[in-house]
């Protein structure tokens, strides 16, 4: 018996090998298809959220670049107002122990804490024009802030020529009521008489230096200077806490090209925000009537203002030639049309509501809501509407230390909703 047994073994043992491996095949499958079905569950569309009609009749680039369809957040979660009694915010940024450090319009800042207490006004802010839509506007903390106490604001600056947006920095108090040794760091040229666009989000990339974006100033003589290299007008640009061009900049060295710059071609760049896992930089732009954008920023692209747009003048007139691509520049990754009026962006990597795990969230002036933007392979797969039944203008979202996701409202007697379990 033992004899026979080992005559037969190398059968056997292929036997249960092929065995082994079905089994595998089989487990594997049934993990593959509990993948697709949690992917396709994240992706699954409802009709798109936008049922206006379009201002333009132009043809998307490629299928979903608008009007993707709908999504539902199933996870039960809750809104909640945290903070009231703030005057015109435009910028929300976190402190390193959990509490919101907002700017407002007029040139202060003020303190939220984690219990949705708002603070003084805290002042030492260089003078600012808050004429239209300037004024006191982002706002950054240092990435060691906790050593060195650094809050970084850009606003709208007067000068000789006009107003221009500006980056400062100073340092926050012990008592935190004012801002001490505030300096100007940096300022985009040339200043233009106006006081619309001036862009103005900001945000940290991996190696500490700090994106600024900056608008056309919405004129039709400004307005080409979007595709002008030595213009910081209609750019993102990329410079070192000192103000100089960041180190690696796509542009250093090319004779008559600013250095700081590291895109350019944008109309007015309201939101900028780094993915939490590749650390690219995405942004949200302002169109005119149709056209508002949400842009992957790769360095030294040119992302089409003037040229080309999905948008159309105010008065209903094509954007220059009435065109939507062409070689060498850019296309949006999403569109909308008619406009949301999209400003601040976050994305979310939270731990609150999984299923939102590196969604683009954008606020939507115009629009009245807070946007959901469901991503994969830097394609938009899905678009949700939160927040609509409040009927405010919000002005930027931000992820909170806590993994909530807080939204504020614009105008003066404004609020910050939170959004979590």
């Amino acid at each position: 018996m033992k004899r026979h047994f080992l005559k037969n073994r190398p059968v056997f043992l292929c036997f249960s090998v092929v065995l082994i491996a079905l089994l595998q095949v089989s487990c594997n499958n049934d993990k593959s298809n509990t993948t697709d079905e949690k992917e396709e569950e994240a992706t699954a569309t409802l009709p798109p959220v936008e049922t206006n009609p379009a201002n333009s009749k132009y043809n998307p680039a490629f299928k979903g670049q608008t009007r993707i369809g709908g999504v539902k957040t199933k996870t039960e979660y809750t809104v909640k107002v945290f903070a009231t009694g703030l005057t015109n915010p435009w910028g929300m940024e976190n402190l390193p122990d959990g509490r919101i450090l907002v700017t407002q319009k007029n040139g202060t800042m003020r303190i939220v804490t984690q219990a949705g207490t708002v603070g003084g006004t805290i002042t030492g802010i260089p003078v600012v024009n808050s004429s239209g839509q300037g004024g006191l506007l982002d706002v950054a903390v240092d990435p060691d802030f906790a050593t060195n106490r650094m809050v970084y604001w850009s606003f709208s600056q007067t000068g000789t020529n006009g107003t221009a947006t500006a980056v400062a920095k100073g340092k926050l108090s012990t008592d935190e009521t004012k801002i001490e040794n505030a300096v100007v760091i940096y300022k985009a040229i040339p200043e233009f008489n106006s006081t619309l666009h001036y862009g103005s989000r900001l945000a940290w990339d991996k190696q500490g230096n700090l994106f600024v974006s900056t608008g056309e100033r919405s004129d039709i003589q400004s307005r080409p200077l979007a595709q002008k290299l030595d213009a910081a007008l209609g750019k993102i640009v990329r410079i070192a806490k000192n103000g100089a061009a960041a180190t690696g900049n796509p542009f250093i060295g090319q004779t008559g090209v600013l250095p700081e710059i590291y895109s350019y071609g944008h109309r007015n760049v309201q939101g900028l925000a780094i993915h939490p896992v590749t650390g690219e930089l995405w942004e949200a732009e302002l169109g005119p009537l149709g056209g508002d954008e949400i842009n992957k920023i790769t360095a030294s692209k040119n992302y089409g203002w003037p040229t080309i747009s999905y948008g159309l003048e105010y008065s209903g007139s094509p954007i220059g030639q009435g065109i939507t691509t062409k070689s060498g520049l850019e296309q949006p990754v999403y569109y909308w049309d008619p406009v949301i009026s999209p400003s601040g962006i976050t994305f979310y990597s939270g731990n609150q509501i999984g299923e939102w795990a590196n969604n683009l969230f954008v606020a939507a002036l115009s629009g009245q809501h807070v946007v959901r933007l469901v991503l994969k392979d830097n394609v938009v797969v899905g678009e949700e509407r939160l927040l609509t039944t409040y009927k405010s203008r919000f002005r930027d979202v931000l992820e909170g230390k806590d993994g909530a996701l807080y939204a504020v409202t614009d105008g003066s007697n404004a609020s910050i909703y939170k959004i979590g379990k």
